[in-house]
């Protein structure tokens, strides 16, 4: 083996920095082909009905404006087929009816960007329009909820000897990156080609492939650089279907890009929950049973599911758990996946319960989930891989100064300042699929790796070249990762924390197979000074090969290759994925704790420090995992404070649809933060031995700032985002 290398655990700069930094890196809008023209979307000004007229005729006039396209003379699409993925389901213009307030109802097509988006303003729409529901709090769910029991929950709350009935609502909040979602199209014949934002090169072939009815090998998508995304580029949208399409009716490349505006409309959201539950709990603490019922948004014409019930089921021991899921169909367009969904909403009511709990039975917080530690998962009766969460507890509370707390709210000042102090648990699902990736040793001695993965800030290519590097015994500068390309071997969905032990194991299996190919040539070769020695006892380090016992027996691998005559050697890497019957339940972990300074005459909260402590397993690179706990945290801060989604309920407009009215955490907003990560592996998880961490590092923020805010101040806020009128 060649794990002597030191580039795994290393904290090592990004390998694109530079690129990125100095704008030589290509995000989807930055690629022109020749001829490209530009496309702006007219959105409907109406919530719900239907499209009774549209006059595009002065908009048509405007020299350069190339095509006017909507549901009067697009083509029809063809039925999409089943299979992977499901599909865009709104698709674009092929009927009169209105879904949501900012639906795309036409599209203009013209040589400039300034002509079109001129020529979106000069085309006349004219609606018949039906009573919007846009309200989660008054409009009534659909169908039948999602149920989870085990025990009778019910029952043994009406006789629990401490009970808590609390209801806790969190806002809708928009993802926000920096780079807006866009495409550019190109058809030559009918092979297409898209330059697109996305985290799932995969699943945007086969979007593509099913809504124009062309075998998926026909077409391309090339996505190197994703400027953030949250989860907001985990699908293909309506957006980039319109823009192939106008590709194909005006014969020329394509190109679309959503304004800030329309983001808010086009590329989903994380969903406002309303989520009650009930607690019960014996005199000493320990959880007897809860209930928990959730109420969420969703559109009229899709179904988006979170597993916003499942810490609720498992982070802590409760014998009696009944759980229910309703979906409240309304006239908005489909939420979707932002970072940490589901978890982060549902561990923000359960944490919060736990801390109103240790209150109430006046119990320290962490003491109080120490004594509900589960042995196992309860939910599915199997053993956890790891579980390290009582390490968080103890490296957090001596990192953080735990023991300086006290307990009794509004006890702690600084002037006119309320402070606070606060924690939380949090927990992550560790997802694993499956991936390729493929290996090439050229005979100058440096590699390629590539996977059709993406990168939209994590460190992909960073940490894949440290995998990469350590398994083949080269330098990180010998090793060169290229992703984002659907040429590339297929890859999962860059979302849900699953890259790194996915792509990760199937980059660390083919470089393994490489480099057991070399060594047995090497020991099959007469003119090899390994000719004949034990192939279990070759390493390699600094691309020479050599005998474990003997370091002055060896060769490099540039003179192994030229000696055979090979310009390259080459091997493809496949990781299966998780086990359909896994014999452990896997997750990530988390305890944060934060201190906040609430203004006692105005109400506004600030907050002074943060530290996470994390249990993820392995860390590639520590520099790249800071990065994204302190972002995380930055983030948290955001749902715990700041972002919330203001509509008209009139009409389902979105009033603060812009970064000036929906506010997002600036550096002034950034405390002191650190992040600690618990040694540790899970080869169980899978063969590299690490766990999701980029969405569990924001999981639990939020609860422990509320916390932290109630130690403050003796109000319980049981509403996301916490606003100063909640706390006068």
């Amino acid at each position: 083996m060649s794990r002597t290398q030191a580039a795994v655990g290393a904290a090592v700069p990004r390998v694109d920095a530079r690129l990125r930094v100095t704008g030589r890196a290509k995000y989807a809008a930055d690629n022109s082909p020749d001829g490209v023209v530009h496309a702006v979307i007219v959105d409907s000004s109406v919530g719900r009905g239907r499209i009774t007229g549209i006059d595009a005729r002065a908009a048509e006039a405007q020299t350069g404006v190339l095509k006017v396209i909507s549901h009067l003379n697009a083509p029809k699409l063809p039925p999409i087929g089943g299979g992977f993925p499901p599909g865009q389901r709104l698709r674009p213009f092929q009927d009169d009816r209105i879904r949501f307030f900012g639906q795309p109802v036409a599209v203009v097509v013209a040589t400039t960007l300034e002509i079109a988006q001129h020529a979106t303003s000069l085309v006349e729409v004219s609606y018949d329009t039906e009573p919007v529901s846009t309200d989660l709090s008054v409009a009534d769910p659909a169908g039948e909820p999602e149920t989870y029991a085990r025990g009778d929950a019910d029952r043994v709350l009406d006789s629990a000897p401490v009970r808590l009935d609390l209801t806790f609502r969190t806002a809708r909040n928009h993802h926000n990156p920096i780079e807006p979602a866009g495409i550019v199209a190109r058809w030559d014949g009918d092979q297409l080609t898209v330059w697109e934002k996305t985290q799932f090169v995969r699943g945007a072939v086969f979007t593509l492939s099913g809504e124009f009815g062309i075998p998926p090998n026909r077409v391309r998508v090339i996505s190197p650089f994703v400027g953030g995304a949250f989860g907001s580029a985990a699908r293909t949208w309506v957006h980039s279907v319109i823009a192939a399409l106008a590709a194909r009716e005006v014969k020329r490349p394509v190109k679309l890009v959503l304004t800030r505006r329309q983001l808010y409309f086009g590329v989903g959201y994380r969903p406002a929950y309303e989520y009650v539950l009930r607690l019960g709990s014996d005199r000493q603490g320990r959880l007897t049973a809860s209930a928990h019922d959730a109420r969420t948004e969703a559109s009229r014409y899709e179904t988006h599911h979170e597993e916003v019930l499942d810490p609720g089921r498992m982070l802590y021991s409760t014998p009696n758990v009944r759980q229910a899921y309703r979906h409240v169909r309304l006239d908005v367009s489909t939420p979707w996946f932002m970072r940490g969904p589901g978890y982060s909403n549902g561990t923000y009511c359960v944490e919060s319960a736990m801390d109103e709990l240790a209150h109430e039975l006046g119990l320290d917080p962490i003491e109080l989930r120490l004594r509900n530690e589960p042995a196992g998962d309860e939910s599915t009766g199997l053993p956890f891989s790891t579980r390290r969460l009582r390490d968080c507890y103890r490296a957090g509370a001596r990192e953080f100064g735990w023991h300086r707390r006290n307990p009794k709210p509004r006890s702690m000042r600084d002037g006119d300042w309320l402070i606070g102090m606060g924690m939380a648990a949090g927990v992550y699902d560790t997802q694993r699929s499956e991936a390729q990736a493929s290996v090439r040793l050229d005979a100058g001695g440096t590699a390629v790796v590539q996977s059709s993965t993406s990168d939209m800030g994590p460190g992909t290519a960073t940490s894949m070249t440290q995998v990469a590097a350590d398994a083949l015994g080269l330098t990180m500068r010998q090793v060169t990762f290229r992703l984002g390309d659907s040429l590339m071997p297929p890859a999962p969905v860059h979302a849900g924390s699953q890259t790194m032990a996915s792509v990760g194991s199937a980059v660390q299996d083919g470089c393994d197979k490489l480099r057991k190919q070399t060594i047995t040539l090497a020991v099959n070769d007469e003119g090899s000074p390994l000719y004949g020695a034990d192939a279990a006892d070759i390493l390699v380090r600094g691309g020479r090969l050599y005998v474990k016992d003997d370091p002055t027996r060896g060769e490099t691998y540039q003179r192994l290759l030229a000696r055979n005559d090979r310009t390259h050697v080459e091997a493809l890497g496949s990781y299966a994925g998780a086990s359909e019957t896994e014999k452990f339940s896997f997750y990530a972990y988390a305890a944060t704790f934060a201190e906040v300074a609430v203004d006692a005459r105005l109400g506004l909260v600030r907050v002074r420090r943060m530290v996470g402590v994390y249990d993820a397993a392995r860390i590639i690179n520590p520099r790249l995992a800071d990065s994204q706990a302190i972002g995380a945290m930055t983030g948290g801060i955001g749902q715990a404070l700041l972002e919330h989604t203001v509509t008209d309920h009139r009409d389902g407009r979105i009033v603060n649809a812009n970064l000036a009215d929906y506010l997002v955490p600036t550096h002034a907003d950034m405390p002191e933060m650190k992040a600690i990560f618990i040694d540790g592996e899970d080869f169980e998880a899978d063969p590299i031995g690490v766990k999701g961490l980029g969405e569990i590092v924001i999981v639990g923020v939020a609860p422990a700032i509320a916390n932290a805010v109630f130690n403050a101040t003796g109000r319980r806020v049981r509403e996301l985002p916490i606003k100063p009128e909640a706390l006068l």
